[in-house]
């Protein structure tokens, strides 16, 4: 499971923050296909969101196919198979990823030597998390 954190200065809407996230537990391992989301009324009290907010992310996710929301069940991760890349499509869109990234970065003032820094510190939080199941 992952801990949700907002932003209020970022200028990124709440429900992208959200979808991100959870874009995010799902890339990096830390949310499991088939695992439990939280419902949409305990999201909402745990964040101090609008429920619409939630709603609306979970649903955005759910029309992409990374949800899959089960009426009385739950909302929970999809079993998403991988996109199909050719190598040279998979560095094409990787320096593509990269690129943004750093340019969004680079608007908060961290340089690339920081970036790097930060995904480690992810990727070993990540190995952590993976350990302790």
């Amino acid at each position: 499971m992952i801990t949700f954190r907002l932003d209020s200065t970022s200028g990124v809407p709440i429900y992208r923050q959200i979808q991100d996230q959870i874009r995010f537990g799902v890339a990096s391992g830390l949310l499991s296909p088939g695992e439990q989301l939280p419902t949409v009324r305990s999201l909402a009290v745990e964040l101090s969101v609008n429920p619409n907010t939630v709603i609306k992310a979970y649903s955005e996710l759910e029309r992409e196919g990374l949800l899959d929301s089960q009426q009385g069940s739950g909302t929970f991760v999809a079993d998403v198979p991988a996109v199909r890349l050719s190598e040279a499509q998979r560095n094409s869109k990787l320096a593509e990823l990269c690129t943004e990234f750093l340019s969004q970065a680079a608007r908060y003032g961290f340089s690339p030597a920081d970036v790097l820094k930060g995904i480690a510190a992810l990727n070993t939080r990540g190995k952590n998390h993976e350990r302790r199941r």
